[in-house]
């Protein structure tokens, strides 16, 4: 039962309709907060209860301090549930677990069920395989259903079986995009006591990319797979009122530079500051200027800079765009009206209480390009050459112990990529185009390794830097028509002057919704991306999820030989190791239309700015400079093409997919019948022998260390989502299942299955354990004998032995996507506790929910400053602090004979988590919650 405490409650009229709102001027002193902070306000007066939501949390956040690192806690309930398929079936395959769970315990249930809307789109699980031709869509498409049948039944049966739970089939969208263009409300409504209420359209989504839509006023972030299923099942999320940090934008963008360049600059420049566990706002006079794509573009970006949301107004630029996508006029009045009546609606010239303000002159910025592993390495265009010469040093020189080679880590099922049937480099002459290169190249230092190949019946030589992989992939781009046509009118001009793409590059295109391929046709510059090789591959995100398929047959084949330290160039948003594919070892991101220019050029050793892509049939050297559209070009092709009967159109069957996903055949029931021989979908082990009441939490002794990982180790590295090689655990347990090696699929659509999500953790073949110096990836030693093994063989005899076991990192540990299985591996291998210099926030979080303790070093503390080496005993005490968890803990640390100790932080941050953490996790916690009120 809701109260109104601060008499909020009130009325809107707008049009024909009455709606309810809580007023957000009753509260003074509101008008000074932050966008998403007035937006948090209006959640908790609308859901105020004097229980869980008090009186008390709304005046912490009347009176937030934008000056204090640790604000109070409150109660977020978010509108709605976005998720994608590699983190959303994991998601209904605990709720059907929780369901027989809840059986098991003698409650009924039905009580299991989404209480808010949750809405999941099946886009990560196409893999580029085929490409280069026009039969690459169907034919990876008919793969993706084959492939992913048992994963798709099992979303169908949700979609019956749970209430308010919506599926978008395959070949649709990405998840982002498709919430961009057609999810997203911006204003909410809601039937509630015989009442219609209009609020803040609100969100969390299984994937760290759901700030996208902040760029559309709608507040979201990313959160866990288990963090979402508390939000479903109408668990609020806890949380500390964040500080908000100001980006004060002036100027304009300059000719030549794209919302890609914007937002690498602006992840560079957020992450120097330090935003990570933040709110992001932009605001000031050039907001208006920033088009509501390339909003998108950098909310989406949001987790390369570390912040939790980045947010942008309500403004005119959103109600076209919302026009323009199709929504109703009806729902359109509904923003405008309600933006304004709640100050939501953007004032140039008023300025918040911000943390701190930062300023971004627009006309700053330049042509980028971000990487080799890490998005927030922005590179000058011009500098690019230089700037890889002086990564080579590193990466080139050494041949790394336990590393892949080509045999044993070919990319993805499939032994070869299906070839495209007339590859568009065919007749492009070699790399190096003249002599005069050459020298150049060797006067720079350039490391050299030539390795001739014949591709589709052309010679070519393969090299360190050359760009092996070529993909407009990933919703950070391709929800964005100016940098979109931009690439297709760059290939036109490349076309018109001759050129073709190099024959050792795979080229690939990923839009983020099918109405990308409409105002491509439309406009009539298809036919030129084909001819480069840049045929659609499918709608999902592909390369940047790590399903980029495998490369080239013949260039496979001289990397793993010559060792080649190969790149990949993609429009995505993420390039961490080992995630676009094993044997690439760098990989940039960049705009679209560079994609193809690096295509044309194919290798980082060309200087964009100053040296030409290649030479034509003619032998005439044409430049970057000569192919790119000017900013006219490319706002005639927008203004002539993009319509909002695309969208409208595109999106009237969202939900009815193909004869594939139709023709299904689903079981009925309450209960899903598990199917023991599926190496796909299993019953998750995370209730058994889970008790009505929580066991009292003990102190952990006799540990071992399973890894010691250094700086900015992600949850890719800790539960890679790409390819399973053939002699890991993984695919030891495949094969041994009669699973065919071409039938592997990825450690993204295996995530149903916890016996190949267990032996996949810490399998990133980039890992780098400190426990074996010179090896990389899932290696450790297991101690006392020493002897060196794969981590999820080492955790199985640690199990037999009755060892409890911990892992040591350094800062930001478990950075990058919102990934449930780096929490969950986590605590199956046997893990109790992690100790690091930091986290991001996700993975913390994570660890909470899964009952794994994460604790932090003291300023200035690390593994190396403690000497500590990783082949010690741990014993970690006074965990407990009477009926709670203590703020420190006591670490000793045993090694020969010698006993040391020091003092570790809990970060365990809120009560809300001590309770997950005494639950052994969030969903025991809410299980038994439901079944109290059962």
């Amino acid at each position: 039962m809701t109260t109104n405490s601060f008499d909020s409650r009130d009325q809107l009229a707008v049009g024909a309709k009455t709606y309810e709102i809580h007023r957000l001027d009753r509260i003074e002193g509101s008008a000074r907060l932050p966008y998403s902070l007035k937006v948090l306000l209006e959640n908790l007066l609308r859901n105020e209860d004097g229980t869980v939501v008090t009186g008390a949390q709304i005046e912490a956040l009347r009176d937030w301090d934008p000056a204090s690192e640790q604000n109070p806690e409150i109660q977020y309930t978010p509108a709605r549930v976005l998720m994608q398929d590699f983190t959303g079936v994991p998601c209904v395959v605990d709720l059907v677990a929780m369901r027989d769970a809840m059986t098991d315990l003698g409650g009924p249930p039905s009580k299991i069920n989404p209480q808010i809307p949750a809405e999941l789109v099946i886009d990560h699980s196409v893999i580029a395989e085929a490409f280069a031709s026009a039969a690459a869509f169907g034919l990876n498409s008919q793969l993706e259903f084959e492939r992913n049948k048992e994963r798709y039944q099992l979303l169908r049966w949700g979609q019956q079986a749970f209430d308010d739970f919506l599926v978008v089939p395959p070949d649709t969208g990405i998840c982002h995009q498709v919430n961009l263009e057609y999810l997203s409300r911006v204003t909410f409504t809601r039937d509630r006591g015989g009442v219609t209420q209009a609020y803040p359209d609100t969100l969390v989504g299984t994937d760290s990319h759901t700030p996208m839509v902040n760029g559309l006023g709608v507040l979201g972030w990313g959160v866990g797979g288990i963090e979402a299923e508390a939000a479903m099942l109408g668990q609020p999320i806890s949380m500390l009122i964040p500080q908000v940090i100001g980006v004060r934008l002036s100027g304009e963008l300059s000719d030549g530079t794209t919302a890609t360049d914007l937002v690498l600059t602006v992840a560079e420049l957020l992450r120097s500051i330090g935003v990570v566990g933040k709110f992001v706002e932009f605001f000031g006079p050039s907001v208006q200027h920033v088009p509501l794509a390339t909003r998108a573009t950098i909310g989406n970006m949001s987790p390369e800079y570390g912040s939790t949301a980045t947010m942008f107004p309500i403004d005119d630029v959103t109600l076209d765009y919302l026009r323009l996508t199709g929504r109703s006029d009806e729902q359109i009045a509904l923003v405008e009206a309600y933006a304004k009546e709640q100050g939501l609606w953007h004032d140039p010239d008023h300025v918040p209480d911000f943390s701190r303000i930062v300023d971004l002159d627009l006309s700053t910025v330049e042509p980028s390009i971000a990487g080799p592993t890490r998005p927030q390495d922005r590179i000058p265009l011009g500098d690019a050459p230089r700037t890889v010469l002086g990564l080579f040093g590193d990466q080139t020189q050494q041949r790394v112990a336990g590393g892949i080679d080509s045999a044993s880590a070919a990319s993805f099922p499939a032994s070869d990529p299906i070839a495209p049937g007339s590859h568009s480099g065919d007749d492009a002459p070699p790399r190096h185009t003249s002599a005069a290169q050459l020298t150049a190249n060797e006067k720079l230092g350039w490391p050299s390794n030539p390795a001739d190949v014949i591709v589709n019946g052309r010679d070519a030589i393969v090299d360190h830097g050359d760009v092996v992989i070529a993909a407009i992939t990933s919703c950070t781009n391709t929800s964005n028509p100016s940098v979109m046509l931009a690439a297709a009118l760059l290939a036109k001009h490349a076309v018109e002057k001759g050129l073709k793409t190099r024959p050792w590059v795979k080229t690939t295109l990923a839009p983020g919704s099918r109405v990308v391929t409409d105002y491509f046709d439309r406009s009539g510059l298809t036919p030129y991306l084909d001819q480069l090789g840049f045929n659609l591959v499918g709608y999902g995100c592909t390369t940047c999820i790590g399903n980029s398929g495998p490369l080239i047959p013949e260039v496979s084949r001289a990397v793993g030989e010559n060792d080649l330290n190969v790149s990949a160039v993609l429009s995505g948003n993420r390039n961490f190791e080992g995630r676009i594919h094993p044997e690439v070892r760098m990989n940039f991101l960049a705009s679209p239309p560079l994609v193809i220019a690096y295509a044309l050029a194919g290798s980082l050793h060309t200087d964009l700015l100053t040296e030409p892509l290649n030479t034509n049939d003619a032998g005439e050297p044409v430049y970057l400079r000569d192919i790119w559209p000017s900013e006219e070009e490319i706002q005639q092709a927008v203004d002539e093409n993009v319509e909002a009967s695309m969208f409208t159109k595109g999106y009237s069957d969202v939900y009815a997919g193909d004869d594939n996903w139709r023709s299904m055949t689903i079981a009925d029931g309450d209960v899903y019948d598990w199917d023991g021989t599926s190496t796909y979908i299993q019953r998750p082990p995370f209730f058994d022998g889970m008790t009505r009441e929580p066991q009292p939490i003990a102190d952990i002794s006799g540990a071992r260390v399973l890894a010691k990982l250094g700086d900015s180790v992600t949850t890719d590295h800790i539960s890679p989502a790409g390819a399973i090689k053939l002699d890991s655990p993984a695919g030891r347990y495949l094969t041994d299942h009669g699973v065919e090696r071409k039938d592997f699929n990825s450690y993204g659509s295996r995530r149903g299955n916890h016996h190949v999500m267990i032996r996949g953790t810490f399998a990133n073949v980039r890992l780098r354990n400190q426990l074996v110096p010179g090896v990389e990836g899932g290696f450790t030693k297991h101690w006392p004998d020493g002897e060196q093994t794969t981590i999820y063989d080492a955790s199985v005899a640690y199990e037999k032995e009755g060892v409890p076991l911990v892992v040591i990192a350094g800062k930001d540990y478990g950075s990058g996507s919102s990934r449930d299985w780096a929490a969950k591996g986590t605590r199956l291998l046997g893990v109790r506790a992690v100790i690091a210099q930091s986290y991001e926030r996700i993975h913390r979080s994570n660890l909470i929910g899964m009952g794994v303790l994460p604790l932090q070093f003291h300023d200035g503390d690390s593994a190396e400053s403690l000497n500590l080496t990783g082949d010690e005993v741990y014993s970690i005490s006074g965990i407990a602090d009477g009926d709670g968890v203590a703020d420190e803990v006591t670490v000793t640390v045993e090694s020969g004979g010698e006993t040391r100790k020091f003092q570790a932080k809990v970060r365990i941050d809120t009560p809300a988590e001590a309770a997950y953490y005494l639950n052994d996790g969030i969903l025991q916690y809410v299980l038994r919650n439901l079944l109290a009120k059962a």
